[in-house]
C-alpha cells in the first residue's frame, strides 16, 4: 500500500513580538491510502496546528518554515499559493472542525451551503445540487433528508450539525479527511453514532483519516495507528494496541494513568502528564459546612417543573387576538423532578443534551425559578420569589472563560461576590482572595492578570476559587471538565474530591462523561426528556442498570480495550 501523505521535518512557527513560538517543531510521519491515524496530545501540543498546516490554513504571524515538506499524492504542498490550495481544499483534502458552527453559516439553509461546497469545484444544476445534498445527508444517517436539507443549522441538534459538517467534508469523496476534535462536546451516545458513521464511510470510500483528539478511548476505537504529540514534537507513534498496551514513552503512560477508568472509584487520579498545578492547602480553607451534622435530606427538591415559552411578538399577539395563530410552543424542560442529596454527598446527574440536566442544576442553584415545585437547602428555600436567596449554593460552569469577565482581573472577579455579600470588606479583599486562590493551588501572585492569559485548567481553578470564596455548603458543577485534557481533568477531579473531604461540601455533578461520573459520584440520577428514568448508587447504575436507556448510555462509552 503506497503512502498518500508524507510529512517530513514539518515546522510551523509563530513569529511574535515576544519571540518565536514553535507550535510544530520538526515532525515527520506518513499515512497510507485508507489508513486512519489518531493524533493525540494535550492542548498546546501542536495537534490542531499540524492539521491546519496540512491544508494551508496557517494565518500570520504563523508560517511553515523552509525545509518543511508535505507531499500529498506525490505533490509538494508547501509553497503553493492560495489559489492552488483552494483547488485542493474540500476536493482532495477536507477538514471537520470541533465546532460545526465554524463550518456552517447560521443564516444560510443547509441546501445552499452544500451547493456552495459543490460549486466551488464543479458546475452543477440546482436539481443536481439538491439530489447530491439529499444523498449526502442520507449518507451520514440524517432522518428525512429531503425535508431537513431545506432547514437552517439552528434547527439541528449539535450531533446533527456535526453530521452535516461531515457530509460536506465528504461531498467530493476526498482522499484525506482531517477531523479536529469532532466529538469532544457531544453526548456519549451521539459520539458513538458519529464514530460509527465515520468508520463506515471511511471503509466504504477508501478515504484516509487523521483523527485529532485528546480522548485516547475514542481514538482507540477508530484508529489503526496512534501518533502522540507533546510541545510540538512527536514522542511516540505506532499501532494502536502497541502504543496503548505497552507505551514506550513516559508521557504516553502518564496520559493513560490519568484516565478515571485506570483507577478505582474515589481514588486520587494520576495527573503527571502535565505540570502539576500545586497541592491544595487545607489550612487555607473555611466553610460553613465544616463540622455540620449529617443530614440525609440536606437538599430536597419536590415536584420541580420547568416550562419555557418564547414571548410572543407584536405581530403574533395581533394574530392570536384575531384567531389566526396560537400561543408560541412550550418546552417542558423538567417534569415533576423530586430528589434528595445528603450533606457531603456527590450526586451525579447524567443524560443526553436536551434532557434537562443543566436546567435542573440552575433551579437547584437558585439561578432559574421553577414553574412549579419547591427546592430546600438546609431546610430553607433556595429562592425568595424570583430571586436567589443566600449564598450557600454556588455554581461552576462548563466554560470558565465564558463565565469570567474578560475585562476584569482574576482578583476583581473573585473579590466581587464576597465584598457584595459582606463576607469581607474591600480592605480585606486582597488577603481574602489570595487565601482562596492558594486553597485551589493557584498562585496568588498571578491574581492581577486577565482570564485570557491562563490555560483552561487554570481558568477552571479560578472559577472554583470564585465559587468557594462565597463559602457555600453546596456546589452545582455543570460539565466542569467536559473540554479539558485528560491530565487537567484529573487535576480538577482530584481538587473536587479534596474540597468535599475538607469542607464537607455537597456536590451536584452534571456530566455526559460517564467514566468521570463513575469515578467521582456516590449516587447517580439518569435523566431523559426532562424526567428521571433511573436512580441508584454509582456502583449499581454502572454494573447493573435496570433501564434500557441507561444501558444504551453505558454501552456507548468508548473504551481503551480492543
Amino acid at each position: 500500500m503506497t503512502d498518500l501523505l508524507e510529512v517530513r521535518d514539518l515546522r510551523t512557527w509563530f513569529h511574535t513580538d515576544r519571540g518565536i513560538v514553535k507550535s510544530v517543531d520538526g515532525i515527520s510521519f506518513s499515512l497510507k491510502r485508507g489508513e486512519v491515524m489518531g493524533l493525540v496530545g494535550e492542548s498546546g501540543s501542536g495537534k490542531s496546528i499540524t492539521g491546519f498546516s496540512l491544508i494551508g490554513l496557517i494565518d500570520r504571524p504563523g508560517r511553515i518554515e523552509q525545509g518543511s515538506s508535505i507531499r500529498f499524492g506525490g505533490r509538494e504542498l508547501v509553497g503553493l499559493d492560495e489559489r492552488q490550495l483552494r483547488g485542493i481544499r474540500g476536493k482532495d483534502i477536507s477538514m471537520v472542525f470541533q465546532d460545526p458552527m465554524m463550518t456552517l453559516n447560521p443564516v444560510v439553509r443547509i441546501i445552499d451551503q452544500i451547493g456552495m461546497a459543490i460549486r466551488a469545484h464543479e458546475a452543477a444544476s440546482d436539481a443536481e445540487v439538491r439530489r447530491r445534498a439529499v444523498e449526502a445527508l442520507a449518507r451520514v444517517r440524517i432522518v428525512d433528508p429531503e425535508h431537513k436539507v431545506d432547514q437552517y443549522p439552528h434547527e439541528f441538534s449539535g450531533g446533527m450539525r456535526q453530521r452535516v459538517a461531515i457530509a460536506i467534508a465528504l461531498l467530493h469523496r476526498p482522499r484525506l479527511v482531517i477531523a479536529d476534535e469532532p466529538t469532544t462536546a457531544l453526548d456519549v451516545s451521539v459520539q458513538a453514532e458519529i464514530l460509527k458513521v465515520v468508520k463506515a464511510l471511511v471503509a466504504e470510500m477508501g478515504t484516509s483519516l487523521i483523527w485529532i483528539s485528546h480522548d485516547l478511548a475514542t481514538v482507540s476505537s477508530i484508529a489503526d495507528r496512534i501518533t502522540v504529540m507533546r510541545r510540538g514534537r512527536i514522542v511516540e507513534a505506532g499501532p494502536v494496541r502497541t502504543v496503548l498496551d505497552a507505551p514506550a514513552h513516559p508521557y504516553t503512560q502518564a496520559l493513560l494513568d490519568a484516565l478515571p477508568s485506570r483507577s478505582k472509584p474515589g481514588e486520587m487520579l494520576a495527573s503527571g502528564a502535565t505540570e502539576v498545578a500545586g497541592q491544595l492547602d487545607p489550612s487555607m480553607l473555611r466553610g460553613a459546612a465544616i463540622g455540620a451534622p449529617a443530614d440525609p435530606g440536606f437538599v430536597t427538591a419536590r415536584g420541580v417543573d420547568k416550562l419555557f415559552q418564547r414571548p410572543a411578538g407584536n405581530l403574533r399577539r395581533l394574530a392570536m387576538r384575531l384567531g389566526l395563530a396560537g400561543a408560541p410552543p412550550q418546552v417542558h424542560a423538567v417534569k415533576s423532578a423530586s430528589l434528595t442529596i445528603a450533606r457531603g454527598e456527590i450526586l451525579g446527574l447524567v443524560g443526553e443534551s436536551g434532557s434537562g440536566k443543566s436546567t435542573l442544576g440552575r433551579i437547584l442553584c437558585g439561578i432559574t425559578p421553577p414553574t412549579a415545585g419547591t427546592v430546600l437547602v438546609g431546610g430553607e428555600p433556595v429562592m425568595k420569589g424570583e430571586r436567589k436567596h443566600g449564598t450557600r449554593v454556588q455554581m461552576i460552569f462548563q466554560d470558565p472563560f465564558a463565565s469570567l469577565d474578560p475585562r476584569r482581573t482574576i482578583f476583581q472577579s473573585v473579590a466581587e461576590g464576597p465584598v457584595a455579600h459582606g463576607l469581607c470588606t474591600r480592605a480585606e479583599a486582597r488577603p481574602y482572595v489570595e487565601r482562596w486562590l492558594r486553597a485551589v493551588a493557584f498562585d496568588p501572585a498571578l491574581a492581577n492578570r486577565y482570564p485570557h492569559q491562563f490555560s483552561g485548567g487554570q481558568r477552571q481553578r479560578i472559577a472554583i476559587a470564585r465559587a468557594l470564596a462565597m463559602q457555600p455548603e453546596m456546589l452545582v458543577c455543570d460539565e466542569p471538565v467536559a473540554s479539558l485534557d485528560v491530565s487537567i481533568q484529573a487535576q480538577v477531579i482530584n481538587l473536587l474530591m479534596e474540597l468535599r473531604r475538607h469542607l464537607n461540601l455537597t456536590l451536584l455533578f452534571i456530566s455526559h462523561d460517564l467514566s468521570v461520573v463513575h469515578h467521582l459520584c456516590d449516587r447517580v440520577v439518569v435523566m431523559r426528556h426532562g424526567e428521571f428514568v433511573e436512580t441508584g448508587t454509582a456502583a449499581r447504575i454502572f454494573h447493573a442498570p435496570e433501564q434500557p436507556y441507561t444501558r444504551m448510555l453505558l454501552e456507548a462509552i468508548p473504551r481503551l480495550e480492543s
